[in-house]
């Protein structure tokens, strides 16, 4: 099939998302795909180009503010290469790639594209919707804030050390993890201050874990111990900074309970093909869905390819089931 890897955009998970198309283009094309790259900000890449980004990998830390690349989305659905193409596979993390907008458009376009339609993603993407559509349909989630609290109200009602982090964003991009009222305060502006929605979390202490949706099944549980104190952009990147464990060492019906609450957000909030559902383990052994990732990332680091295989799938397996499940629709 001729197939088109969207990539890069102008978010503040550029590289990530770069990183992982041209990683997803390899691998499509070993499983025997025609395929090009199409970067929104810039146009089509090279061969070449492609060779540079899998060698350079992921930055230790994202672009710095003001340093994206300029957005043109909205040529997304009229790109001749995209008319033309079988399939689109979205691996656009964060922004417009991953708000809805550009599956609205390749909606439009009449184009079938790999991963979640426009609600799925706009649903996930807005923490603060998804954790009220989560808590209303009895799924446990920590409790959280938003808006501008004072620093009294957030360490009365969620404690300390509490999460301070962007309502809507990606990769632990803007994430602190504030040990008293005053810094989980100065977080909050600095967010603001950057003109994003901010978002106070009850903090879980316990083991971090994490389940691929592929289809609708559940892949195996994996556990994630970061080298920092928190699953940072640095350590979600950089070689040796984390060990991933899949499958993590649970006891059977822990790891069930788990994926039946993946399985159970991912239908929530109206997911499709795949995704990715973030969980801590509390020490009384209850879990606590962190987040659902539409578009999660596909980079050699990456947590999902990790659970595909040990689901036994190989990375060019479990991107071809992907282009195969966007045909289906």
């Amino acid at each position: 099939m001729k197939v088109v890897v969207l990539l890069g955009g102008d978010s503040g998970e550029r590289d990530v998302s770069l990183a992982s198309g041209v990683g997803v283009a390899e691998a499509l094309r070993t499983a025997g795909h025609q395929v090009v790259a199409l970067d929104p900000s810039r146009g089509l890449l090279t061969r070449g180009e492609e060779e540079a980004i899998l060698k350079s990998g992921v930055a230790a830390a994202p672009p710095a503010e003001g340093q994206e690349a300029a957005g043109t989305v909205v040529t997304i659905g009229g790109d001749p290469a995209v008319v033309d193409a079988d399939v689109v596979f979205v691996a656009l993390h964060g922004g417009q790639g991953e708000d809805g907008t550009v599956q609205a458009l390749l909606e439009l376009a009449g184009v079938a594209y790999v991963g979640s339609g426009m609600l799925g993603c706009a649903l996930s993407m807005d923490k603060d919707v998804s954790k009220r559509l989560l808590r209303d349909a009895g799924l446990p989630t920590p409790d959280w804030m938003i808006g501008d609290p004072s620093a009294a109200e957030v360490v009365e009602r969620l404690g300390c050390p509490v999460i301070v982090k962007p309502v809507s964003g990606g990769s632990s991009i803007g994430l602190t993890l504030a040990v008293d009222a005053d810094q989980a305060s100065r977080a909050g502006a600095e967010g603001r201050a950057r003109g994003e929605a901010m978002m106070y979390e009850a903090f879980v202490d316990g083991r971090e874990l994490t389940v691929g949706i592929l289809g609708d099944e559940a892949l195996p549980v994996g556990e994630i111990v970061p080298e920092h104190e928190l699953f940072d952009y640095e350590c979600k990147y950089q070689p040796g900074m984390a060990s991933e464990i899949f499958p993590a060492d649970l006891e059977a019906d822990v790891a069930h309970e788990l994926q039946e609450l993946s399985l159970a957000v991912h239908r929530l909030l109206h997911l499709r093909h795949y995704s990715r559902i973030d969980f801590m383990l509390d020490g009384h052994g209850d879990p606590w869905i962190l987040e659902a990732n539409a578009v999660p990332g596909l980079t050699g680091a990456s947590l999902l390819p990790k659970a595909a295989r040990a689901a036994g799938l190989s990375f060019p397996d479990f991107c071809d089931r992907l282009v195969q499940l966007a045909r289906i629709k």
